[in-house]
Parts: C-alpha cells; sequence; structure tokens
C-alpha cells in the first residue's frame, strides 16, 4: 500500500480529534515562543551584568520565562498523553464493532490471533504517532524561530548552523522511510506469531496427543524469532538516525563554538552574543530531536494505519433491508429455498446449486448427505453468513433482502456443531442470546437437557463436549424460535441426554419447525421429512422408510452405520 494512502488512513483515524490536537499545538508555539525569549534574556542580563546595572528585572524576567514555559509544557504534556490514549481507544472501539458487523466467511478467512494483534499492537503504535503531526510543526516552527534569532545575532555562524542542519537533515530523510518498512515488516511477524500461537493453544490437547509440542514450539519461536529481526532492523535504523542527529549538532556546537571565539578575538562579536548564540545552539537540539522523534513516530503510525487500513477488505452485513417491507404470510412454509446456488468465491465451484426446499411452519426436518454435500451451506444460508449468487430464499413468504440480517436472525436458533461457551456462568451463556430471560425460563431450558448448577463460572471447569453440546442447546431453547437448526446437535452427549434431547426437538417440532444436520441418522430415523443432499443438489427427500426403499446412497449411508429399515427395530 503506497504511503501516501496509509497517510491518509492515519489523518482520517485524527480528524476527529482535531480541536484538541489545535490547543496542543497552540501550547506548544507559546512553550516555543518563551523558549525562544530565554537566550535574548540571558544575553539583556550579561549585558546589564557588564554595564553595572540592577540585575533584578532582567533575572526576574528570565524566572518568569522559565516558570512559564514549564507550566505550558506541563499542561501540553498532559493533554497530548490524553490525546494519545483517546486515538487508541477510538481505533479499538472501530476495529472491534468492524469485526462484529463483518460478514462471518470474510471474518473467518483471516487468522483470529491476526484479527486480536490488529486491536492491540497495531493500534499501540498510534499511541506515539498520536502527537507526532503536533510535534513536528512545533519542532519546525521552533527550528525556523531559532534559526531567524540566529540570524539577528550573528549571520556568519548562522550560515554555519545551517551547513550543519541540511547535511543531518538529507541523511535523515534518507533513512527515516526505512522505519516505517522494518516497523510494518515487524507488525506482520507479529500478527503471524498471534495466529499461529492462537491457533496451537486452541488444539492444545491434539498438539500434545500427537507428541508435537517441539515442533509446534519451534513453528512459533521462529515467528517470534522472526519478529525480533525486524524489530532490531528498526531499532538499528532509528539508532543511526539519533545518533547522526546528536553527532551532527555536537559537531555543529563545536565549529560554531571555534569560529565564535575565533571572531570575538578579533572583536567582530560581543561575548554577550557569543553565549546567546550558543544557547540557541544548544536550544536547536531541542527541535531536531522533537523532529527526528515525530518523524520516527510519524512512520510507525503509517506502518499501523496501514495494517488498519487492510480490515476494510472484510465485507460488512447492511444494518438495513434493501428493499421496501413487502406482506407477510402466517400460512404454508415458513422458510422457502427456490433455484439457490451460492460458492465460497467467484472462481470457486459452487457448494450448492439449484436447490429447491421447502421448510414446514412445524415438523421435523432433516438434512443428511456424504461430506461436502453442502449441508453447512444450506445453514449458512439460512443464517444468512452466505449470500446465495442465484436464486432466492424467502422467510414467511417476503424475499431474505427484504428483512434485515437481525430480524431474519431473531425468527431462528442455531445450535452449531463445535458449541463453543462463552466466559462466564451457565446462566450468562443461556441468556446470551435473550438477556431478560427470567430465572425460571432458564431453569426450564436446562431440565430439558438435564444441566442445573446455573451458577457455575465455566471458566474454571473443564467443560465436556457433551456438556457444551447441552448449554448450546438449552440456550437455543431458551425462547421459542420459529425455527431451531441443529448441526449435529447430539454428536457428543451419552445415550440418556441424547434421549432427553430427542424428546426435546419432538416436542419442539410438534409446535414449530426443527431443522438438524445429522451425520447419526440414529437420530434422525423419526423426522418427519429428510433431505438427502449430494454434491451440492437435493437428490431425494421423504420419511426413512421412503427412502430407505428408493434411494441408493440413503440406503448406503443407512447401512454403513447397520441401521435397521424400520426405525422401531433400531
Amino acid at each position: 500500500m503506497p504511503d501516501s494512502t496509509r497517510l491518509r488512513t492515519l489523518l482520517t483515524v485524527f480528524r476527529p480529534h482535531r480541536r484538541t490536537m489545535l490547543i496542543g499545538l497552540a501550547l506548544g508555539l507559546a512553550a516555543n515562543a518563551a523558549g525562544l525569549a530565554t537566550p535574548m534574556v540571558t544575553k539583556w542580563v550579561l549585558d546589564s551584568f557588564s554595564d553595572g546595572v540592577d540585575l533584578a528585572g532582567p533575572v526576574s524576567v528570565l524566572a518568569v520565562l522559565v516558570v512559564i514555559g514549564a507550566a505550558i509544557g506541563l499542561w501540553q504534556w498532559i493533554l497530548m498523553g490524553t490525546l494519545a490514549e483517546q486515538i487508541v481507544l477510538d481505533a479499538r472501539t472501530s476495529i472491534i464493532r468492524r469485526y462484529f458487523r463483518a460478514r462471518v466467511l470474510d471474518l473467518q478467512r483471516r487468522p483470529t490471533g491476526e484479527l486480536v494483534t490488529r486491536v492491540t499492537s497495531d493500534t499501540e503504535l498510534l499511541h506515539a504517532a498520536s502527537g507526532s503531526l503536533v510535534g513536528l510543526i512545533n519542532a519546525g516552527i521552533g527550528l525556523v524561530g531559532t534559526l531567524v534569532l540566529m540570524g539577528v545575532l550573528d549571520l556568519v555562524l548562522l550560515a554555519c548552523t545551517l551547513g550543519s542542519v541540511v547535511v543531518v537533515g538529507a541523511l535523515m530523510g534518507w533513512l527515516l522511510p526505512r522505519i516505517g518498512v522494518a516497523q510494518t515488516a515487524a507488525q506482520e511477524s507479529v500478527g503471524r506469531l498471534g495466529a499461529n500461537l492462537e491457533g496451537s493453544l486452541r488444539a492444545i490437547r491434539t498438539v500434545k496427543a500427537s507428541r508435537a509440542e517441539a515442533r509446534q514450539s519451534e513453528r512459533i519461536i521462529g515467528n517470534a524469532r522472526d519478529a525480533a529481526a525486524h524489530s532490531v532492523r528498526a531499532a538499528k535504523v532509528s539508532a543511526t538516525v539519533w545518533t547522526i542527529s546528536w553527532s551532527g549538532v555536537q559537531l555543529s556546537v563545536m565549529l560554531i563554538l571555534a569560529i565564535g571565539a575565533w571572531r570575538a578575538g578579533q572583536g567582530l562579536l560581543e561575548v554577550s552574543t557569543l553565549v546567546a548564540f550558543l544557547l540557541y545552539v544548544f536550544q536547536l537540539m531541542g527541535p531536531i530531536q522533537e523532529l527526528t522523534q515525530n518523524l520516527t513516530a510519524l512512520q510507525s503510525g503509517i506502518a499501523a494505519a496501514g495494517r488498519i487500513n487492510e480490515l476494510d477488505s472484510i465485507g460488512q452485513e447492511p444494518s438495513a433491508a434493501v428493499e421496501s417491507p413487502g406482506p407477510t404470510s402466517g400460512d404454508g412454509p415458513v422458510l422457502v429455498l427456490r433455484d439457490v446456488t451460492a460458492r465460497y468465491g467467484p472462481d470457486l465451484a459452487p457448494a450448492v446449486n439449484g436447490i429447491d426446499l421447502e421448510i414446514a411452519r412445524r415438523g421435523h426436518t432433516a438434512i443428511v448427505g456424504p461430506s461436502g454435500a453442502g449441508k453447512t451451506t444450506l445453514f449458512s444460508l439460512l443464517l444468512r453468513f452466505l449470500e446465495p449468487t442465484g436464486g432466492r430464499i424467502l422467510l414467511d413468504g417476503r424475499p431474505y433482502p427484504e428483512w434485515t440480517h437481525d430480524e431474519i436472525r431473531g425468527r431462528l436458533a442455531y445450535v452449531e456443531q463445535e458449541t463453543p461457551v462463552l466466559p462466564g456462568t451457565i446462566a450468562d451463556n443461556l441468556r446470551f442470546t435473550h438477556p431478560d430471560a427470567t430465572s425460571d425460563e432458564v431453569r426450564g431450558a436446562l431440565t430439558a437437557v438435564r444441566l442445573e448448577a446455573l451458577d457455575t463460572a465455566l471458566t474454571a471447569t473443564d467443560v465436556s463436549g457433551g456438556q457444551r453440546q447441552r448449554i448450546a442447546l438449552a440456550r437455543a431453547l431458551l425462547r421459542t424460535p420459529d425455527v431451531l437448526l441443529l448441526d449435529e446437535a447430539t454428536a457428543q452427549v451419552d445415550g440418556l441426554t441424547e434421549a432427553a434431547v430427542q424428546d426435546c426437538i419432538r416436542e419442539r417440532a410438534a409446535n414449530g419447525a426443527v431443522v438438524t444436520i445429522a451425520h447419526r441418522l440414529s437420530t434422525v430415523l423419526d423426522a418427519d421429512r429428510i433431505v438427502v443432499l449430494e454434491d451440492g443438489r437435493v437428490r431425494a427427500q421423504g420419511t426413512h422408510a421412503e427412502l430407505y426403499a428408493t434411494d441408493d446412497l440413503y440406503r448406503r449411508l443407512v447401512e454403513a452405520l447397520r441401521i435397521a429399515a424400520d426405525p422401531a427395530l433400531t
């Protein structure tokens, strides 16, 4: 990404705080003014001393300037420090909101650890960069003001100073862009480190069972070494810039002192003027140091802005329906798919192709088929995690585009296959979808799946896969949805709990629609209708007995699991 684009992104981050930045700039200019006046007052003190005049006035002015400069500097420091924290907070808030508004599939294409790094590590670089623009303007004006006053004192010494400044500035201008390149590479390495570490820790049981601890450790440590190498490279460039700037200033001081002493010895320059000029030379180190620091911080901020700007490629779910609502129908099927085709990328084959399906308003519909048949894709379409590339999906007779995402998901309840639990108690997990649910409602949902202990903290308990599935199912059952979507909801439960879950499904199917994805066909033999998918298409529909008698694929699936043709015999 070009630096100009990254800089525009950085300025966009700063724009809401421009008023505070202007106040900080004004304070910095006032502090500069007090600092610039100090050498001139010092010259006044020295001239007054040589003339035998009372020093009380000049010394008092000098003391007042020091106090005022310190007070203004403290005020600016606090103001800019607060601004920096606010900018980082705003950036993190914006990214977090973007994540939770993002399209699920776009978000899942990126490693979780990298996404976390964008919020934690990348935004932290904005902390130093937040005051860089104000600092650059202050330092620039301070540098110009110092040079002007130096010219007022002695033009020959000013020429020597300008020569040194030009040489140092050219070297810094050549080196500074390298800091941004190294910083960007370091942040990318940190992102890879976070992604690989997060994935390995999430699969720690598999890692240990596979005796892969050493291999994974070395892989992740390699990412850490890579990040350290890039950070060291950035540190070396920064150290070089600092060394050149400081050495250039010190050499300038030595040169000016030598020339000034010679000119004073020749009677071409007053000693008080030489002292004042040397004070300005020493004071010149401040603006040069500030320019170097702020240019370095700006390069880091530009690198962070580039990383943050990459998140624009994550698609966002629309917050409102794209069409005006039409009439709704309380009769007929609750969900209808008409010739629906969907794919996960423009160059990929369709995951489902020409699906025609109706979900009755009441009853249990089971979706079965071999791996890769399109079962999970079908659920992604119903939950609007994925948009169809062809055909239409209707809810209550209205096309999906006439509904918002929230409206659709408010009508559906979903239990996913991995069934993650969230930090907090069991009751907190159940109330995740319905925060206003009463304790009686929560207990009723838990009883239905044979769970207790509302206040058990899941972060302090080793929750089994079966317990997670029951918690997720209870969460879905807490409030009666129009459609209950279950993705292999009984895969990790024992026989007794499976029977209880099946009772829940039958009870729910008597009053609403239940759609299940099943790999264990024994759990859906009594479904009102079974839909067989193959290669993204609906192959057959019917009851267990009908499909066993008429569909070869379904019969093979059943026989592979040694299930009897008659559900009553199973």
